[in-house]
């Protein structure tokens, strides 16, 4: 049903459930005097059954849509699912298989276990059934339960039984956890009440009140190592709505905890228990019923059971949803925040529950292991803090009237918790809960407050870790009102993979991360700096900051260092740190954008570099807040080949801002790079080595580097004394996470768009590529690709099929297939997204070469596209820097027209500027492929 068509009628309930005797009545009917036991009689029972089903379903997805009530559309989905199964019983025990003088081992009983035992289903979940037959069987038992167990199948539907007596129910209960889990959740449908009754009451007597602990810390280990699979946090932008952090079955465990340990039959009981106060139990109803609707959106949307909710369906759910754009915020960033924030109040539910069940049941719990802190009896004080105590191993409060005597301890009570290294007092948290409403201008003004929290900040045994507690607590984005704004925040792409706070507090842990001697291998550079910064605390500011402005219509750089000169002073920094840390905020993208799309080898580039840097402590500041900035986005976004790029910037830079060799001429450069190499190649004879550096232009010893020299070096002497036209040579680098694939082969107009179509065509990811010519008409090209094996083996043999197709594709042997993989799994998962294609032709980048910069929504075989272009425009590469964050690409390439001249003509920049935004334009529309 269409969202418009759902406006267009009145709100009302559109879902009718149908009874299992007015559908046995309507059963009758149809098979009318035909034997129930024949084939045809069975189907037209399917028949009607499956558009029962059918109805049932159309009518819950209008009434979801209409109401956007999720808890009712799934109790309406599992309402109508149990009179299809009355139904077919009825059928099958009065009019298949009737008995008329039933002995008591004639008797089933029907119970829906799992989820359908809640009395909820989504469009797609399973149905998970108990057939509870006596302790004696017959084969009657048999019949009825293969022919509705058949029927379900047939309708389509995934359906998990168990058959079982009684006391097979209470002996697998007893042994397996989840049996036990399942039996907790029976609800009769039909049948023999007493069969059912026998098993609640033996279950309730002889399972329930010698297993609660053991019970708890079994749920509580299943739950943990589902958070541990699904990433441990419940911020990853394409969450999984039901095993998730914050999700459903968060919930779940919650009911099934409460249900087990206080014997109740409905969360809202809790209350009455004292576990929940009634705010809270809201809270719990909200969130049950948000969930709940986005995935019975989900199933429907996907027509499957579809838990992730991935990046192509999260628009349609918005829309479904009524999430509109506003305020410089898409209607799916607006969707996705009220999930994390639902998210986020599972969590805070879980805390409560889990503190009182550890707090009230100690001495049960402490037999199984659960208890996080040593129960220290009795309160203790903490030396030099009269408002906080140690309760039972926490830190809490000492008087009820803590924070109203003195607000400022709401933000001193983090700094001792990370000091002292303390968890928090159940009943401390709910204090805090509720004294938010304490923070106010006046403290967040107060100089003491703003101490306390500049300490937490810059202290890396305990910042991440007290970050993330207050901002779950609800104090950080209170006393940061900036922070405020983006908790919960997702930005619709592919490439971060955390909301903005997330993002923000992994990317101060990993600062701390480094202070305290970690990523030694991964960031070697940092650990070199780090002694040499005057102040280490400007670099903690600078990335808790670094992207708060993010969703706002401006530029989050620019309005992030705004924010940052107002915050900065109400923190106690001095001018001269406020602006250092503004600066590092606006030009925090700066070297990770120069590193990777720019020729490093080119002077010019680490020159507009310096004269932006103007400092080495600044330069040292920007490197560490960049590789921190870079970990945090999400697993696999550093890579040793960007920690490679970035320290060959870092070097490059450092000397012009140090006053170091950066007068060196460019013929003495040139000099000590041919030396270097004469040097490697002492082996070789002096007239080989001499006659072999003749054949460099001067720019290839300023712009290949050393290892690549003599890489090169080796592959064309070998080349040449097999008299071969063609060589390849391979370099696996595993620090950087790449593979060198070099190219050595009579020059052609079309080559780097024949490598690159090479490189798609064996499902290799290119990130960079250095083109050179040689004086006698050869070219020497080097490809750099992502690393997809974990064994250097593999990498070689994929380097090797790469070869051999470029080879082949050079001799007209095969030719470059033309969709390139159009249809593939990646150009799928890219269609929600829409970006402007951007293309700018620019001569003052570089001093010997025009810069094509081109940027817009990635696909694979784009490099090709856009490379087979750039040849048909008659322009030679010199470098090509690719460039993947998620679904944007963007592409730099160094030309130079044939000649070897920038393009000055005016007319001639429009025509290629024209021409290569055609190539995201038009993608369908690529030329027909050919071996050039």
């Amino acid at each position: 049903m269409m969202l418009a068509d759902a406006e267009a009628k009145p709100r009302k309930a559109q879902f009718a459930l149908k009874s299992a005797s007015a559908l046995l009545a309507e059963l009758d009917a149809l098979v009318a005097d035909q034997p129930p036991k024949s084939p045809a009689a069975r189907a037209l029972v399917l028949a009607h059954m499956r558009q029962t089903l059918a109805n049932a379903r159309a009518g819950a997805e209008a009434e979801l849509i209409a109401t956007s009530k999720g808890t009712r559309c799934a109790q309406n989905l599992s309402a109508a699912q149990d009179e299809i199964i009355r139904a077919v019983y009825l059928f099958a025990t009065t009019r298949v298989y009737p008995v008329d003088n039933p002995s008591g081992a004639e008797a089933i009983a029907l119970s829906a276990v799992g989820g359908y035992g809640r009395g909820t289903l989504a469009p797609g979940s399973d149905i998970d059934l108990l057939f509870i037959l006596p302790y004696k069987q017959t084969p009657w038992g048999e019949q009825v339960t293969e022919y509705i167990l058949y029927m379900l199948w047939d309708l389509g539907q995934k359906v998990g039984h168990a058959v079982r007596s009684v006391d097979e129910c209470i002996r697998m209960a007893r042994a397996d956890m989840t049996v036990r889990t399942a039996t907790l959740e029976a609800r009769f449908l039909t049948g023999d009440k007493n069969l059912f009754d026998q098993l609640v009451t033996r279950f309730e007597t002889e399972i329930m009140p010698k297993t609660g602990p053991e019970f708890i810390a079994a749920k509580m280990a299943e739950r943990d190592e589902r958070h541990k699979q699904m990433g441990n946090t419940r911020y990853v932008v394409e969450p999984n709505i039901k095993d998730g952090k914050g999700g459903l079955r968060d919930l779940n465990t919650l009911f099934w905890i409460g249900k087990y340990f206080y014997q109740v039959k409905t969360s809202q009981e809790l209350v009455g228990k004292g576990v929940l106060t009634a705010a809270e139990y809201r809270l719990f109803s909200r969130a049950e019923d948000f969930l709940w609707a986005v995935r019975c959106h989900l199933h429907f949307v996907t027509a499957r059971a579809e838990e992730k909710l991935t990046f192509d369906v999260q628009p349609d759910l918005a829309r479904r949803m009524g999430y509109a754009e506003r305020l410089g915020m898409l209607g799916v960033e607006r969707f996705m925040k009220r999930y994390f924030l639902v998210a986020k109040d599972v969590g805070d539910l879980t805390r409560i529950i889990c503190a009182s069940l550890e707090f009230n049941h100690a001495k049960d719990l402490d037999l199984v292991g659960r208890v996080l802190a040593p129960f220290r009896s009795g309160k203790n004080k903490i030396k030099g803090e009269p408002d906080f105590i140690l309760d039972t191993g926490r830190l809490n409060i000492a008087a009820p009237d803590v924070f109203e005597k003195d607000p400022v301890n709401l933000i001193k009570m983090f700094m001792v918790a990370g000091r002292e290294e303390l968890l928090f007092h159940p009943d401390a948290i709910k204090h805090i809960r509720h004294s938010l409403h304490l923070i106010d201008n006046r403290l967040r003004n107060d100089s003491r407050a703003n101490g306390y929290f500049l300490t937490i900040l810059t202290s890396p045994l305990y910042v991440e870790r007290m970050l993330r507690q207050m901002n779950e607590s609800g104090v950080l984005g209170k006393f940061v009102l900036d922070f405020g704004k983006i908790v919960a925040l997702m930005q619709f792409n592919m490439y971060h993979h955390y909301t903005v706070d997330e993002h923000l507090i992994r990317s101060v842990g990993c600062m701390a991360d480094i202070a305290n001697g970690g990523l030694r291998d991964e960031l070697p550079l940092t650990h070199e700096l780090l002694p040499q910064l005057n102040d280490t605390r400007l670099l903690y500011v600078a990335l808790f900051l670094h992207d708060i402005a993010k969703g706002r219509p401006e530029d989050h750089s620019t309005a992030g260092a705004r924010i940052a000169r107002k915050f900065c002073p109400r923190l106690g920094l001095t001018p001269a740190e406020t602006d250092t840390v503004a600066w590092l905020i606006e030009y925090h993208l700066l070297m990770s954008e120069i590193a990777q799309a720019r020729d490093i080898q080119d002077p010019e580039t680490a020159k507009a570099f310096a004269d932006i840097v103007q400092s080495p402590q600044r330069l040292a500041l920007l490197m560490i807040l960049t590789a921190c900035d870079i970990r945090a986005v999400g697993p696999g976004t550093w890579t040793g080949w960007k920690g490679s790029l970035l320290r060959a910037l870092y070097y490059a830079t450092e000397p012009l801002l140090s006053g170091g060799h950066s007068q060196v001429s460019h013929f003495d450069r040139v000099h000590a790079a041919r030396q270097t190499l004469a040097t490697a190649l002492e082996k070789w004879p002096a007239e080989a080595v001499e006659t072999y550096l003749a054949r460099h232009y001067d720019h290839y010893w300023l712009r290949a580097e050393p290892e690549l020299q003599l890489e090169h070096a080796r592959m064309i002497r070998h080349a040449d004394d097999a008299d071969q036209p063609f060589a390849g040579s391979i370099r696996v680098k595993a620090f950087e996470g790449i593979t060198e694939v070099s190219f050595y082969t009579p020059d052609h107009p079309r080559l780097l768009s024949l490598i690159a179509g090479a490189c798609t065509m064996q499902d290799a990811s290119i990130i960079g590529a250095q083109i050179f010519s040689t004086r006698d008409g050869r070219a020497i090209d080097t490809f750099r690709l992502r690393r997809s094996f974990t064994s250097d083996e593999d990498e070689k043999v994929r380097a090797t099929r790469i070869i051999d197709t470029v080879k082949q594709l050079l001799q007209g042997k095969r030719t470059v297939l033309i969709d390139l993989g159009k249809q593939s799994r990646h150009n799928k998962r890219l269609k929600p997204f829409a970006l402007p294609a951007q293309v700018s032709v620019s001569n003052a980048i570089s001093e010997k070469f025009t810069v094509i910069e081109v940027s817009g929504l990635d696909r694979i075989g784009l490099l090709y596209a856009l490379t087979r272009e750039i040849s048909d425009l008659n322009l030679t590469i010199g470098s090509a820097h690719i460039g993947t964050y998620g679904e944007k690409a963007v592409d730099v390439f160094y030309v130079t027209d044939l000649t070897g001249q920038k393009i000055h003509v005016k007319q001639r920049q429009k025509k290629i500027h024209d021409a290569l935004l055609a190539v995201f334009e038009n993608p369908t529309e690529d030329k027909k492929a050919a071996n050039g």
